[in-house]
């Protein structure tokens, strides 16, 4: 039976193929030279590496021998003279950002060693390509612990660099090579394990914790039964009334009974005044529109001042646009001193009371 060429090349794709710029292949050392390198590329013809890409990769093809296999990237598909000109280094690159995106789908748990810090968060190496774990993605455990100040930068930082040096296991949650971007994961991990063990509980349940930490937003509670876990009570969870620094409700080692008022992607959302009970419940009772009232001036805000009304537990607010603008209510009232008021509004299901001072 007679073959044409048409079969011949259907019989071996090869014959086809095209070699395409930024294509990553394997090529075979053919020849070294001191400013250049061939490599045979089978049907694709022969590659060279030369002038800059050459001395990027002259520690690479020094340990080469003739015949030795190497990947490489096809930076121009023909040159002037024939060849296929050849990246050594951009196919190696490419080859650790593939190995990274493996990491990122297969949800891989890696152990990487941390080499620096910023106020940001971790950096690290995977492959010798740079990677960056936010503060977010800490676990509880690993997350810095420090109270608004001048100086709350730093003192994350203080905190950030005390890792340095150390191994983390993590898991890759986004790269995009195009941007040098790797970002990855304690909490992953650590949430994960978290979930296992949150099954046991449910939204309602009151357990005994010991309080671990305390930041701006709140404070971390671990389970006395179960120490791996740790919970968060958001500073609005704290107490009824209006807190400024959790420090004034709690304290680190201080044993707690609190409320487990959600679980959610195996995290744990706790309450310390959901056990205590509702100043507000009674306001209807003790504050009623119209109703004089005596306060002393709490803390400015842009939207007025908030009046303590005696107790500690209720708070009134002043509208700033009752003095005209804030230069205007600070001149007319000051933190720590009390004066008479008459409640505009009362609606202690909303937990808001409006004041406005009462004419002299």
């Amino acid at each position: 039976m007679k073959t044409t060429f048409a079969d011949f090349v259907k019989n071996d794709s090869t014959l086809l193929k095209i070699p395409r710029e930024g294509e990553v292949v394997e090529g075979t050392l053919i020849e070294k030279k001191p400013r250049r390198a061939y490599f045979n590329l089978g049907s694709l013809g022969t590659g060279i590496v030369f002038g800059r890409e050459y001395i990027n990769a002259k520690e690479t093809i020094k340990g080469l021998s003739p015949g030795d296999k190497v990947g490489a990237k096809i930076s121009i598909a023909q040159d002037e003279d024939g060849y296929i000109e050849l990246s050594l280094g951009a196919a190696h690159e490419e080859r650790q950002w593939s190995g990274v995106t493996e990491y990122k789908e297969t949800g891989e748990v890696i152990t990487v060693k941390i080499t620096g810090a910023n106020s940001g968060g971790l950096i690290a190496t995977i492959s010798n390509l740079k990677a960056f774990l936010p503060v977010s993605q800490l676990s509880n455990e690993h997350y810095p612990r420090v109270t608004s100040g001048d100086n709350q930068k730093e003192a994350i930082l203080k905190e950030l660099k005390k890792f340095t040096g150390q191994d983390l296991r993590v898991k890759v949650i986004d790269v995009n090579p195009r941007g040098e971007k790797l970002i990855i994961s304690e909490r992953e991990i650590s949430d994960e394990n978290v979930k296992e063990l949150l099954k046991k509980y449910e939204v309602g349940a009151i357990i005994d914790g010991i309080v671990s930490g305390v930041a701006d937003f709140g404070a971390f509670v671990k389970f006395v039964d179960n120490p791996s876990i740790e919970g968060l009570i958001h500073i609005s969870e704290l107490d009824h009334k209006l807190i400024e620094n959790p420090k004034e409700v709690v304290k680190v080692d201080e044993a707690v009974k609190v409320k487990i008022i959600d679980i959610k992607d195996g995290r744990v959302f706790l309450s310390l005044k959901a056990l205590k009970s509702d100043p507000w419940s009674l306001v209807g009772e003790k504050y009623k529109e119209g109703a004089d009232v005596t306060g002393r001036v709490k803390k400015f805000n842009p939207y007025g001042a908030f009046i303590d009304l005696g107790d500690g537990e209720i708070q009134g607010l002043i509208h700033v646009s009752e003095f005209g603008g804030t230069e205007e209510m600070k001149r007319s009232i000051e933190i720590g001193k009390e004066y008479d008021f008459v409640i505009t509004m009362a609606k202690p299901e909303e937990k808001r009371l409006l004041l406005k001072l009462k004419s002299r």
